[in-house]
């Protein structure tokens, strides 16, 4: 007697099977056509393991949002003067009222957040650039290694924030001159923490086998030494980026920094510290942006080093 072949209902297998007859065989269950939604869930998961960069990354994209619109979101010139609106408080004609020279406060935080923001990015970048260099040959060859570390230990003798002065006090105020004396203060941070990363990389297995079988050094730095050296690197970009935003603050408010005609935030704190006991809002609100900024950068910081350490994934 031939056996028949009943299709079997999902989740009824154990009921047919121990009410059919025993010459009746049960044909396995098809696979499944549609697979289930993976991302079903996802922004949730993202959400729950990392809430401090998600937050980080909305309040970023809100400045960054702010700096590209500012042309359009801003009320009125940021450079126009109205002597008959001087420290003006805040009202629906100037949100965040005016300063000692009737300058809208408001436009100028926004269009401040574009020099801020370059700065950062501009020196982190520059930074990361130069330190990667300089910390690959430092952590390769023996002997520029200790030639090169004697002068990084020298520049990071001295404060970073008293370097950059130093360097403006040597060039004019300009937004170009900024990015550069602080480039130049970061750049031993970025080259040590290179230089580290290189030494532990040298002596793995895989680059010694490396080196054994004849590959050029060039090529060992190449494909593999530099691709495992970014990770680190690109987490203490973002710290550089906010450590800028707020040195560029700090020359613009001592005012070695950019000019006091362009709209910047330490630049508006710098003008307003005279009546801040009268008018404190004059430093209140850019102190905010900076503020919030630096924050975000530092909370984005901390979300791509969470996802680059597999230590630190909650999943593992």
């Amino acid at each position: 007697m031939s056996a028949t072949f009943v299709p079997r209902a999902p989740g009824a297998a154990d009921g047919i099977r121990a009410s059919a007859p025993p010459d009746l065989a049960i044909a396995e269950p098809l696979p499944d056509i549609i697979p289930p939604r993976k991302a079903r869930g996802r922004a949730r998961r993202l959400v729950a393991r990392h809430p401090g960069a998600v937050i980080g990354g909305v309040l970023l994209a809100v400045v960054l949002a702010m700096a590209l619109l500012a042309p359009w979101i801003g009320t009125v010139d940021p450079t126009a003067l109205s002597p008959t609106q001087r420290t003006r408080a805040p009202s629906a004609l100037h949100w965040f009222g005016t300063d000692l020279l009737g300058r809208d406060i408001y436009s100028r935080v926004v269009y401040g957040a574009r020099v801020s923001l370059v700065i950062g990015f501009s020196v982190a970048a520059l930074a990361s650039a130069a330190g990667l260099a300089i910390g690959l040959v430092s952590g390769m060859m023996r002997r520029a290694d200790g030639i090169i570390m004697r002068i990084v230990d020298g520049v990071m003798s001295i404060p970073p924030i008293l370097l950059a002065v130093a360097l403006m006090a040597l060039t004019r105020g300009s937004i170009g001159n900024v990015i550069v004396a602080i480039t130049v203060a970061e750049i031993p941070r970025v080259t040590r923490l290179v230089r580290g990363v290189v030494l532990s990389l040298r002596e793995q297995p895989y680059v010694d086998a490396a080196i054994v079988s004849g590959t050029r050094p060039s090529t060992v730095i190449w494909r593999h030494i530099l691709p495992n050296s970014l990770a680190p690197m690109t987490v203490q970009a973002t710290y550089i980026c906010a450590s800028a935003m707020i040195a560029e603050a700090i020359l613009s408010f001592i005012g070695a920094g950019v000019p006091p005609s362009t709209p910047s935030w330490g630049n508006i704190m710098a003008e307003g510290r005279a009546l801040w006991q009268v008018k404190f809002t004059i430093i209140l609100f850019p102190a905010i942006f900076l503020s919030l900024t630096v924050l975000a950068v530092n909370l984005v910081g901390d979300g791509i080093r969470d996802a680059l350490d597999a230590r630190m994934a909650k999943d593992v």
